[in-house]
């Protein structure tokens, strides 16, 4: 089988990636790394315009989808260009909220389409206790067991491997719905949001790879550039053979989640571990064939190797994806 993207689906990523070009996304990164969060606010309503937000919500709320192929094209795109904030965390919200009858969850719908809604979520049980981004999202929505609650505040932000990845354990609030339908839909979410986190990694492989190769075309040892050495060449092409094989098994996994398959949660997995492991590899091959330079903060490139392991472990971590398909 061949998944290849077709004209339109190709044509909306090019326009993301022209668009995130023009946007200087280095300095939102760092903006929203230092509690900043004009300039990722800025970028997240014109990502709202190219309807990337909507993907993930139902046409009935104002959205365009589900639309799972598409929302791995979009998501692509804003790993490879390092954009800031809880972009995976909302567009899982919309997924779980679609699924839980209560208007008050029904009501954020239309407004996350929009992007005049933040959304953070927290399902303690695949994601860890931490909420992404809580202290700047306008909500958080915490599934525990079969629970559904709006928190009220958001604790201390703690450390993370990627300082614009700020992470807040939700505190308090309010019960919004119980009983089986929860914890099926935060199933559910929490595949799309590996989904998402997994196109996010391959983009950020993708962004590590390109800018590692233009580095050894210039930089030069004993009068030649180090690009010619067959090692460097050799490391360059596994990077990118990792990077590739993972962009099928998204694909992939994509079209099973939007058919409903009933093995799409351990393709989804299959993706995650894949694109995971090939994004953290492309990490470690941009810093070592940049030398020192590679460890400097002022580098942009610092900006995409601090993101490729949180991103691999976040919403599933290489170990408990592999467990998944082993158990499929």
């Amino acid at each position: 089988m061949r998944f290849l993207l077709d004209d339109e689906q190709r044509e909306f990523a090019r326009s993301l990636d022209s668009m995130l070009t023009a946007a200087d996304t280095p300095a939102a990164v760092r903006a929203w790394a230092a509690g900043d969060t004009a300039l990722g606010r800025a970028l997240w309503a014109r990502l709202a315009e190219a309807g990337v937000l909507a993907l993930a919500v139902p046409e009935r709320h104002d959205g365009l989808g589900p639309l799972p192929l598409e929302l791995v094209v979009a998501f692509t795109e804003l790993g490879r260009h390092a954009v800031p904030g809880p972009l995976v965390e909302t567009v899982a919200a919309a997924a779980l909220l679609d699924r839980v009858d209560d208007p008050t969850a029904a009501a954020r719908l239309p407004q996350i389409a929009s992007g005049k809604a933040v959304v953070s979520l927290c399902v303690p049980a695949v994601g860890g206790p931490y909420a992404l981004d809580a202290d700047a999202a306008d909500a958080v929505f915490v599934v525990e067991g079969d629970t559904l609650r709006l928190a009220e505040t958001a604790g201390p932000v703690q450390p993370s491997a990627d300082p614009a990845r700020r992470l807040a354990r939700p505190l308090g609030g309010i019960v919004l719905a119980r009983g089986p339908e929860v914890a099926a839909a935060a199933a559910h979410a929490a595949e799309v949001a590996a989904l998402a986190t997994a196109a996010q990694s391959l983009g950020v492989g993708r962004a590590l790879l390109d800018r590692t190769v233009e580095y050894v075309k210039q930089r030069t040892q004993f009068g030649v550039a180090i690009g010619s050495f067959q090692a460097v060449k050799h490391r360059l092409a596994d990077t990118l053979l990792a990077l590739e094989f993972a962009r099928p098994l998204l694909h992939s996994a994509a079209l099973a989640l939007a058919e409903g398959a009933a093995h799409a949660s351990a393709e989804i997995a299959a993706a995650k571990v894949t694109a995971g492991e090939a994004a953290y590899a492309a990490a470690r091959t941009a810093l070592q064939l940049h030398g020192a330079v590679g460890y400097t903060e002022e580098l942009d490139l610092a900006l995409w190797i601090r993101k490729a392991r949180p991103l691999r472990d976040a919403w599933g971590t290489p170990a408990a994806c592999r467990a998944r398909v082993l158990a499929a």
